[in-house]
């Protein structure tokens, strides 16, 4: 049950007043999460270009009578109902993964605060803030504790911004430190980022490579088919003068099988699967390419805490000094009253300030507190000033405790061992105070345990074993971040790098960039630009795996610093501190249990909190890639040696040599059910640039070769003029078999290399040819006789030869690019 608590503040709107907001329509109303609605998706898929030109050539070939020769038509069907209910599966997966990721911001109501969805959200409710929490919609502060606003997914602002009560705060930002509650001013569409929060989740395949390559070749293919398919329509209805009912029929053979029609449908349905088969393993794909991204990615940035090890802590030891200055036994006392004091009085408790609470009794009286200063990730230390009690702050001791000091030496020691360490120190003052906290005097160490997860060293082996680099990116101290990455496996965990002695900017560049944030190098107040990141601080962070003491304004500079070497960046994170790298990094991975504003702005999220997830994310993406590439050599091929058996009849004035049912019958089994499994199959190739190039590369010469064949079957077989219909129609058989000889040869190169699986499915697919070429039933069915010997041999060693020049160009296409063929998978 969501939490209900009653508060004293600002008591929000009464339910009659939400209720008249409802009414007036001042809500968050939102487009709907998964993109497109049901009936969008259902005419998506049925009112297509293509479908629009099967349905012509359809409504044309009923029109001569031979019902068969119209069975491309299910084509139409089977285009339409496949994705349709693909694609509504995969919408039904992301909306019941996107109603449990989703953030639900706190509202009072009543004078009672309530967990609500953004779309409950009313104009003037009063919403709730604390650390992590993404603003929904617009507003003006009415409560504030130390509240810190990042706003640099909006302005590009690095430094996060304090607000106070009367200031205005915009969606899309997000709180870093400290606590308030706001009242909404502009809601829905109306709000200034409200897109950016909407737009996860959204099944999209607009902005990937793989796409973007196959609509380039469906462009080129477009402009071939408009003169090639005006010389077939002349030739076949005008230029033999033959009957208008086989004018008709050769138009359409010549016609149908120049559409790509399935290579579309096929990729749908290897995303949409893919969304399926990664909802069910709890993760939520936000931006459908990202599944594509993932597979291209050769660098990992993982944040230590949260990703490698699990959230929670454990309070293991808490020492104090003695009057030397050095770590004694056991603090006394009065440590554990101050250590319980800062935990009552911080709103929002971060995990180290958790796990202390835990361990500890709460107070029984608490001091009044004058000054708070709550924990960010750019400062490191939290703490208070009480009345008569003086400043206590609680963080990093080698930020806390002067260098060469003996509490920084210890600490040093202690976290070399993976422990988390912090130091509990007097301030001489204010914690508000801009040289907060001023002297410190060390008063005990904190000792916190960090549980790695059982699943990481298994996850960091799977990156290592497909040559992908980690790079461990975490705010903790360098030495504990070392230790842990060391325990893991990791390479370079021994030589961890602190962060602070990084300059990021060059030296030369420090006066041209006075006033724009430091680490970046911003231009004119626009994050997505990059000028001048020091060549010393790329170079460290290119030959480095392991960072301590990294602000999150340096997390997205190293992220860069990867991008601008060439490198496909993911970054994985959970915590605030993290946001700002996910948005830069190419993919963006968040944990289900991180903040909601790491979970807005990832493109994934592993709503199961398993590290162990992303290598499943890989593969699958790998799957999508690798497979797709098989299909379009397939889809492509065929449309080639259509266009090109086409262009030959036209040129050479001769009817075509095939009836439609002849080109529906050879794409079953040489692309349509191969190409379906194969774009399911398991494909573990590491992804490559180059998609839309390599397709051409094998399916330009195949398609010549089957066309040629083809063409060379029909001219030798090809009766005389006036001619019975029986001696046509043994040529047309003549010419099919071969056609298929070599398009199915042209499908075993595809597949390779082979599995028993794709071994049974060529052995199938010969068989079921077989079978409609020797079984009375099916040669009455399909128009065939392969009843004349002499023309069948003719169709068997042009085939065979045409396939035996398909081994060729695979070979030679092998050596030329220096990749090693083979016929089998390699055992493990």
């Amino acid at each position: 049950m969501d939490q209900v608590t009653t508060h004293v503040g600002h008591p929000g709107l009464t339910s009659a007043e939400v209720a008249d907001r409802v009414r007036d329509g001042r809500t968050n109303d939102m487009p709907a999460r998964s993109g497109r609605s049901t009936g969008e998706i259902v005419r998506a898929n049925v009112l297509t270009r293509i479908n629009a030109i099967l349905g012509i050539l359809l409504v044309i070939v009923l029109t001569t009578g031979k019902l068969i020769n119209a069975a491309f038509g299910l084509l139409i069907i089977a285009n339409s109902a496949i994705g349709i209910i693909q694609e509504l599966r995969a919408k039904r997966t992301l909306d019941n993964l996107a109603v449990i990721g989703e953030a639900r911001p706190t509202v009072r109501r009543d004078g009672v605060s309530r967990p609500v969805t953004r779309t409950d959200i009313v104009a003037d409710d009063v919403i709730e803030l604390g650390p992590g929490d993404q603003l929904i919609v617009d507003g003006d502060v009415l409560e504030a504790a130390s509240l810190e606003v990042d706003e640099s997914l909006l302005t590009g602002e690095a430094d996060p911004v304090v607000k106070g009560p009367g200031d205005q705060v915009l969606s899309g930002s997000f709180v870093v430190a400290g606590s308030g509650a706001y009242r909404a001013t502009k809601v829905g569409r109306e709000a200034y980022a409200a897109r950016i929060v909407e737009e996860a989740a959204k099944f999209t395949l607009v902005g990937s490579e793989l796409r973007d390559g196959i609509n380039r070749i469906l462009l080129v293919v477009s402009w071939l088919l408009v003169p090639v398919g005006l010389l077939t329509i002349w030739t076949q209805l005008f230029g033999l003068g033959q009957p208008w009912r086989e004018g008709l029929t050769g138009m359409v053979a010549a016609l149908v099988p120049m559409v790509p029609e399935g290579l579309v449908l096929m990729t749908s349905i290897a995303f949409a699967v893919r969304v399926i088969r990664l909802g069910q393993r709890q993760c939520l794909v936000q931006e459908l390419p990202a599944i594509e991204g993932l597979a291209r990615v050769d660098v990992v940035c993982a944040d230590k805490t949260g990703t490698l090890t699990e959230s929670g802590m454990r309070l293991s030891e808490v020492r104090g000094f003695d009057g030397s200055g050095m770590p004694s036994g056991p603090a006394p006392a009065e440590v554990t009253e101050i250590l319980a004091q800062l935990t009552a009085t911080e709103p929002n408790p971060n995990a180290s300030l958790a796990a202390i609470a835990e361990a500890i009794a709460a107070p029984s009286v608490i001091w009044t507190e004058t000054h708070h200063a709550p924990f960010t990730s750019a400062r490191k230390w939290s703490g208070s000033t009480f009345d008569g009690q003086g400043t206590w702050v609680l963080g990093a001791p080698d930020v806390l405790a002067p260098e060469g000091s003996a509490a920084r030496e210890a600490a040093e020691e202690i976290g070399a061992s993976g422990l988390r360490v912090l130091l509990l120190a007097e301030g001489s003052l204010p914690v508000t105070d801009p040289a907060a906290p001023g002297t410190v005097t060390p008063a005990a160490l904190v000792i916190l345990e960090q549980r790695v997860r059982p699943d990481a060293r298994s996850t960091l082996e799977f990156f290592a074993e497909q040559h992908v680099q980690v790079k461990v990116i975490s705010g903790d101290n360098a030495r504990s971040v070392g230790a842990v990455t060391t325990l893991l496996g990791v390479v370079g965990g021994s030589d961890p790098i602190d962060a602070r002695t990084l300059s990021q900017v060059d030296p030369d560049d420090a006066d041209t960039q006075a006033g724009q944030p430091a680490a970046l190098g911003f231009v004119g107040g626009h994050h997505d630009q990059i000028t001048h990141l020091s060549e010393a601080f790329v170079d460290a962070v290119a030959r480095h795996t392991v960072f301590g003491r990294v602000t999150p304004d340096q997390k997205r500079a190293m992220v860069l610093a990867l991008k601008s070497r060439g490198h496909t960046v993911a970054m994985t994170g959970d915590g605030v501190n993290d946001v700002l790298a996910l948005k830069k990094a190419d993919i963006g991975v968040a944990m289900g249990a991180g903040s909601p504003a790491t979970r807005a702005v990832a493109q994934i999220v592993l709503l199961d909190n398993k590290f162990a997830t992303l290598p499943y994310v890989v593969a699958e993406g790998r799957r999508v890639i690798g497979n797709i590439e098989r299909v379009a050599n397939l889809f492509l091929t065929k449309t080639v040696y259509s266009v090109l058996i086409a262009l030959l009849v036209g040129i050479w004035q001769l009817p075509f040599p095939l009836q439609p049912i002849h080109v529906t019958i050879t794409g079953w089994f040489t692309i349509g059910v191969p190409a379906f499994l194969l774009s399911l199959a398991p494909n573990h190739e590491r992804a490559r640039p180059g998609f839309a190039r390599r397709v051409l590369q094998l399916a330009l010469p195949s398609g010549v070769v089957v066309a040629i064949c083809t063409f060379t079957t029909y001219l030798l077989c090809r009766p005389p003029v006036g001619s019975g219909e029986a001696l046509r129609t043994q040529a047309s058989t003549a010419s099919l078999a071969c056609l298929i000889i070599v398009a199915t040869w042209v499908l075993s190169v595809v597949a390779r290399p082979y599995e028993w699986w794709k071994v049974a499915l060529l052995v199938l697919s010969v068989a079921a040819y077989v079978a409609i070429f020797l079984v009375p039933f099916t040669q009455s069915l399909f128009l065939l006789d392969a009843g004349n010997a002499a023309m069948m041999r003719t169709g068997l060693t042009v085939g065979l030869a045409g396939a035996a020049t398909i081994e060729a160009i695979w070979w030679i296409q092998g050596r030329l690019r220096g990749e090693p063929r083979r016929w089998w998978v390699a055992d493990d």
